[in-house]
């Protein structure tokens, strides 16, 4: 049988390396090469995608831009970065949604979603759609990553000898309120708002723990039919799991790392005694299912293989 030819473009940084790696073994890819002097060069960079069956862009914003309008229109590509996420000549990449899955062996224009807009879009989009939460609600939204979702520069920083002490706490950051997965978050649930976003960098390599407070009362939910919802709509997907409703925490506590080096996603539903307040939280690899993962589970798809290969269970 004939290899697919695959290209990452931009294998030296972390998301790409990340595929690359993951890639290199496979029996079923050629894997294309650039040379280094070609690396930057748009027009060499195109003419290796066009001769790919499939091509992954693992890319600033604006180089993902330029190099898209060089390419056939035939060929298939996945963009890693967020040039494309809510454009509607690209199928955005979380296959668990709506009809997704199915729109992805045919798809050429594929956008992987940003690592904290899964853990956000993953329990709310399907409440959205159902008609149990109103696109009007404004909701709250809060992130917890490990120091890799920063890239090269920030993993260095944290991983030199320590000389900024601010490093040992977490922080959080994008307190503009304007983060760069903001308008996947509104655009992919369908909500009128974007939430009220904060992410916040901690002293851990990856993980991911997204965190969506719910007023029941003033949004006319029940815990249960939260839960029971969110069930109903991920049963049978093998890469998300939802737990039952205030079930699955350690003891109360909840480590953010829990599921670094898996590809899975994990949905809590915690609801206080009363079922006044609810808390939805996705756990998962800010790495895996927020990025690599979320790819290779996309080109799986789009080439007929199997969801699941390569993946970490």
């Amino acid at each position: 049988m004939a290899k697919y030819k695959i290209f990452v473009d931009g294998s030296a940084g972390t998301t790409g390396l990340r595929i690359a790696d993951r890639l290199a073994a496979w029996p079923e890819f050629e894997i294309l090469k650039i040379s280094e002097a070609d690396r930057k060069d748009v027009h060499a960079r195109a003419a290796v995608i066009n001769e790919s069956d499939l091509s992954f862009l693992c890319l600033p914003d604006d180089a993902a831009r330029e190099v898209v309008p060089l390419l056939r229109p035939d060929v298939r590509v996945l963009d890693t970065s967020t040039a494309h996420r809510t454009s509607p000549d690209w199928l955005y990449g979380l296959p668990e949604l709506g009809t997704t899955r199915q729109k992805l062996p045919a798809a050429t224009r594929v956008a992987v979603p940003g690592c904290h807009a899964t853990g956000f879009i993953a329990p709310v989009a399907p409440l959205v759609e159902k008609g149990l939460l109103p696109k009007t609600a404004r909701l709250s939204c809060y992130s917890l990553t490990g120091y890799s979702g920063g890239g090269k520069k920030m993993i260095a920083e944290y991983e030199a000898p320590r000389e900024n002490g601010a490093l040992n706490a977490p922080r959080p950051y994008g307190l503009a309120l304007h983060h760069k997965h903001l308008p996947e978050m509104k655009a992919i649930t369908g909500l009128e708002c974007a939430p009220n976003f904060v992410p916040i960098v901690a002293d851990y390599y990856a993980g991911m723990e997204t965190m969506i407070p719910l007023d029941l009362v003033a949004l006319g939910l029940d815990a249960r039919q939260v839960a029971d919802a969110l069930a109903a709509y991920y049963a049978g997907a093998r890469m998300i799991t939802v737990h039952p409703l205030c079930e699955g925490t350690d003891g109360g506590f909840l480590a953010a790392n829990k599921l670094a080096g898996s590809d899975r996603l994990e949905i809590f539903c915690l609801a206080n005694p009363d079922g006044t307040q609810m808390q939805l939280i996705s756990l998962f690899d800010n790495l895996g299912k927020g990025s690599s993962g979320a790819a290779v589970q996309c080109m799986n798809l789009m080439l007929g293989l199997d969801e699941c290969a390569g993946l970490a269970l």
